[in-house]
C-alpha cells in the first residue's frame, strides 16, 4: 500500500528540506519526493517510506517530525496547480503547527538530558501609561 507523509523541520533545525531531499535523493529508493518550504513530502510503499523516515529522523532526532498525509503529491484534489493557485488546503494548519515545533523540539531535547523542561518565556506586554509618564519624566527632569 502506498503512503504519503509529511516529513516537517522544526524553523530551529540545522538541517534544511533540502538536507533531508537530498538524502532520499541519494538513498536510491524508490519514493517520490517533492521538496516544500516547510520540509519535504514523500510518498511511496508503506515499508519502504517507514524505513526511509526513521533514516531522516536520525538526521535530527527532536527537529524533524513526521505527519501522515491522504493525498500524494500533486494530487489534483490538492495541487494548486490544478486548482488555479492560492494556498494549498491545509497550509494555515500546517503553518501554525510550524510555529509550535520549537518548543516541541527544546522540550525533547531537555527530555532527552533528562533536564527539566524549560519555562516559557513571558509574553512582553505592551508599556502601561503610567510607565511611559515616568520614563518621559525622568528623562527631562
Amino acid at each position: 500500500m502506498r503512503v504519503t507523509k509529511y516529513v516537517i523541520t522544526s524553523p530551529e533545525s540545522e538541517i534544511l528540506p533540502s538536507d533531508i531531499a537530498m538524502h532520499i535523493y541519494g538513498s536510491k529508493r524508490d519514493v517520490h519526493v517533492k521538496e516544500t518550504c516547510f520540509g519535504v513530502i514523500i510518498n511511496g510503499e508503506e515499508k519502504e517510506i517507514e524505513d526511509l523516515v526513521r533514516e531522516i529522523r536520525a538526521m535530527d532526532p527532536n527537529g524533524i517530525f513526521i505527519k501522515d498525509r491522504g493525498f500524494p503529491p500533486g494530487d489534483p484534489r490538492r495541487c494548486r496547480g490544478h486548482r488555479g493557485g492560492g494556498p494549498r488546503p491545509g497550509f494555515f494548519m500546517l503553518e501554525c503547527e510550524s510555529k509550535m515545533l520549537p518548543m516541541i523540539s527544546r522540550a525533547l531535547e531537555a527530555e532527552s538530558r533528562n533536564e527539566p523542561i524549560p519555562e516559557a518565556v513571558p509574553e512582553k506586554m505592551p508599556l502601561s501609561m503610567e510607565r511611559l509618564v515616568e520614563i518621559i519624566k525622568d528623562e527631562f527632569a
